[in-house]
């Protein structure tokens, strides 16, 4: 991935230093988990700390796709989306998620921006490759990050939270993995930490304990191996393709974890450069 160039203190201080949080899973889903996540997002941006979400949104996109009777296809866990999924693609990560999460944001006491990647040049991907064969349709990966927007959205003193919807070349949408477009705007911003909030404590080991510390290398050593599966492979490739952009820490954290994570950089697992 490329992308334009892109400490948390003592509990007791305010946070300093800006984080990029990617919300997702069943945490978008479940109204209990949604609810401890934005409020942790709520605490620390309360705080003085700059903050950016970015989401996706898949679960709502099937729900919606099987209302309308449009079959869902995939291939090798990625969505294959062509004219009329993208339609339900966009509407539904810019449109719905995106705008419930600045309303249940605004109940905390939370003025936030509400956009996808495709405004202001924030994100631009180039289509999937194809994979056996399978044309993807309108996925994309994501190229570059243009800061400009959101930068501008943060001086305001507002909270900008981010769909995951990309440009593509001639001015076509692409839907783009979230937790690509988080590492992508992370390194962009040149923030100090990105925090993945999940509904899972964190990478765990073949025992089922979460692994509190990594650096690149076993993380790297851990893909290859294929001990890492499902959607935790693409989240553990976005944080090493943000710490080999320059960010600091990368956390994935679970809902016990949230709140620490992002006032205290503790718990869940953490990643960072030797």
């Amino acid at each position: 991935m490329t992308a334009d160039a892109l400490e948390t203190p003592a509990a007791a201080k305010p946070p300093r230093g800006l984080t990029v949080v990617k919300l997702g899973g069943s945490l978008l889903e479940e109204k209990p988990l949604r609810e401890k996540a934005l409020e942790a997002i709520a605490a620390r941006f309360t705080a003085g700390g700059k903050t950016v979400v970015v989401h996706g949104g898949g679960k709502r996109i099937d729900a919606t796709l099987q209302a309308l009777k449009i079959p869902k296809k995939t291939y090798r866990g990625l969505r294959i989306t062509d004219p009329e999924t993208l339609d339900v693609v966009v509407s539904v990560l810019s449109g719905l998620v995106n705008k419930s999460l600045i309303a249940e944001l605004r109940s905390l006491g939370i003025l936030a921006a509400g956009l996808s990647g495709a405004d202001g040049d924030t994100l631009w991907a180039e289509f999937h490759p194809r994979v056996d064969g399978v044309d993807f349709g309108f996925v994309g990966r994501v190229t570059y990050s243009n800061p400009r927007l959101l930068n501008a959205v943060l001086q305001a003193g507002l909270l900008p939270v981010v769909a995951s919807v990309a440009l593509g070349r001639e001015g076509t949408l692409l839907n783009v993995n979230a937790d690509s477009a988080a590492a992508a705007l992370a390194s962009a911003l040149r923030a100090e930490t990105l925090v993945f909030l999940t509904d899972v404590a964190g990478l765990l080991d073949a025992d089922g304990q979460v692994v509190p510390e990594l650096d690149p290398a076993k993380a790297w050593s851990l893909i290859r191996s294929g001990a890492v599966g499902g959607g935790m492979r693409p989240k553990l490739l976005a944080c090493l393709d943000a710490v080999h952009a320059g960010v600091r820490e990368v956390f994935i954290a679970g809902p016990a974890g949230h709140a620490a994570a992002l006032s205290s950089r503790l718990g869940g697992t953490r990643l960072a450069a030797v």
